[in-house]
Formats: structure tokens, C-alpha cells, sequence
């Protein structure tokens, strides 16, 4: 049975050693234009599909990323899994630069600027958040990296992080990075909300690999988080990424199954009669098996 992988990160990702057929597409949405064209390639007789976060050359800040956009297109594209590939900085001494942290819960505290679900417009669904990502997905995403970090004499995996996503795009200020630190919070970034709150909208199966480039700011032995500090580590990390993907690829074929394909089953609340017909038409490729 074949599978579609997508996959958000940095633009040389899709530089993989064995991807075959490489095509670029672009994507219309109802929700506006993603943050580029669409790379997919085959590997084996998986298909992958990736896009740079940011854009390719790092054009958009991430309040203006189109969060929306990029996970319609995967869905568009017939992605069933999403994998997330993430700068943080570490808000734990344990969680040194370099390490990797397969993470399991979110905090929000972006400001309500970004466009976070694609119920709305006389259509009301609440989805199940409690347990953010796909749990079997988490479950083989680490057995893939720790295979991956052992080969290459890396520090432990750290299995489970709690992530706080911030606005930004400036980084936190020292009394900012204290707070969150006494949250108990593992790793902060500025992208993976909504990001996440979408995937599991459209009933991809979603986990986040998430790199720690920094200890932010809160350590004041150490040097205070850099936009050319951040860049320098995420480049040593892109190799490590790619071996990532290739490992966790014929794992996540086989993968038994989960919920995440029924996440909308109960989650709709509007009268079926009552939705407007555009809501209804822009919303199909989500809704339809329910409408």
C-alpha cells in the first residue's frame, strides 16, 4: 500500500540521497498561497513531499508563514503523515545544543494572529487536543532517531519535551525565558502552533522533531541566543535530519494504525443544514467523508 510523507523544515531537506522523480508543484488553497512550491520525490515506493517552512531563502517571518495554507496543501497533496522538523532553543541544562527531542505537548503563547483552524465561517468543529501528536507516529520517530544519533555518537534522544511556541520573531527576554523555564517546559520555538493544531484539523498523523540550537537566554554563563548562532547549528543539523528521514521512512510504512484519520468523526457541532455552501465546498477535502 502506498504512502505519502510530508515534510515541513528547512529548504535542503529534500536533498536526499536515493529521492527519485523530482518535481516542483504549486498549490492553490482556499486559505491562500502556502509558504513555497512543493517539492515530491520517491524514495523506494514512498512518495515525499516537502516545503520549506519559511520559504526558500528564509523570506517569512513566523507570524506570516501560512499555516493554513501548508497543511491544506499537504492534505491536497494526500499526505497521511507530517513530520515536523523544528529549531528550538533548550530551556533545560540537560537539553544541551546539538541534542534532538522528539516532542509530546505544546503551550501556546503566540498572540492570536495567526489564523489557527479552518472552522470557521458557519462551521464549528472542536477537536481532541489533549494528546497533541500521533503517539505510534512519536513511537517509531524515536526508534528511527536514536538509531540515528547512536551511529553518529550523538548525546542520548530525549524522548518526550514540552514545547512553548512564542510569537516573536524577536527571542525571549531574560525574565521571559525564567517564567517559562519555571513552567517546567523543555523547549521554546516560534513555529510549531498552529501548525499542529491544523494537522490534526485535517486528520494527519503529526509529530515534531524538534533540534535544540541554544539555551535561549536564561543561562547567563552561556551566550545569549543569535540569529547567526541559530543558523550555524541548524546547518550542522540538516545532515543529521536527512539520515532521520531515510531511517524512519520504511517504519512509518509499516505503522499500525491510529486515530488520527477520525480525529473530525465526533468534532463537528454545526447543524449540517446550516453550513453556508462555499464553507462547504472550500472544506470538502476534509469534510467530505462526514458530509
Amino acid at each position: 500500500m502506498s504512502h505519502t510523507i510530508g515534510i515541513i523544515g528547512g529548504s535542503g531537506l529534500y536533498e536526499i540521497e536515493g529521492l527519485k522523480n523530482i518535481q516542483e508543484k504549486k498549490i492553490k488553497t482556499p486559505f491562500g498561497i502556502p509558504s513555497d512550491v512543493f517539492t515530491i520525490g520517491q524514495l523506494k515506493e514512498t512518495t515525499l513531499v516537502f516545503l520549506p517552512r519559511h520559504g526558500k531563502g528564509h523570506l517569512l517571518s513566523p507570524s506570516e508563514i501560512n499555516y493554513r495554507a501548508n497543511v491544506f496543501g499537504m492534505k491536497k497533496l494526500g499526505v497521511q503523515t507530517l513530520l515536523s522538523l523544528s529549531a528550538v532553543g533548550s530551556m533545560k541544562e540537560e537539553i544541551k545544543p546539538g541534542d534532538v527531542v522528539v516532542v509530546d505537548q505544546f503551550i501556546d503563547r503566540t498572540k492570536g494572529i495567526r489564523e489557527h483552524t479552518f472552522f470557521e465561517k458557519g462551521l464549528v468543529a472542536h477537536v481532541s487536543f489533549a494528546d497533541p501528536i500521533c503517539k505510534a507516529l512519536a513511537d517509531i520517530v524515536c526508534q528511527a532517531t536514536q538509531k540515528v544519533t547512536s551511529r553518529l555518537g550523538q548525546r542520548p534522544l530525549h524522548k518526550k519535551g514540552t514545547y512553548l511556541c512564542m510569537e516573536g520573531p524577536q527571542f525571549s527576554t531574560r525574565a521571559e525565558s525564567r517564567l517559562y523555564r519555571s513552567w517546567g517546559v523543555d523547549v521554546i520555538g516560534m513555529t510549531a502552533v498552529p501548525e499542529v493544531k491544523l494537522a490534526r484539523e485535517a486528520e494527519i498523523c503529526y509529530s515534531t522533531i524538534a533540534f535544540s540550537t541554544d539555551y535561549d537566554c536564561w543561562k547567563e554563563d552561556e551566550e545569549a541566543v543569535s540569529a547567526d548562532k541559530v543558523l550555524a547549528t541548524i546547518k550542522k543539523n540538516v545532515d543529521t535530519a536527512k539520515k532521520i528521514i531515510q531511517e524512519v521512512i520504511p517504519l512509518i510504512v509499516s505503522k499500525t494504525s491510529c486515530g488520527c484519520a477520525q480525529t473530525l468523526k465526533y468534532a463537528l457541532v454545526t447543524d449540517r443544514t446550516k453550513i453556508p455552501s462555499k464553507t462547504k465546498k472550500d472544506l470538502t477535502l476534509l469534510l467530505g467523508k462526514y458530509l
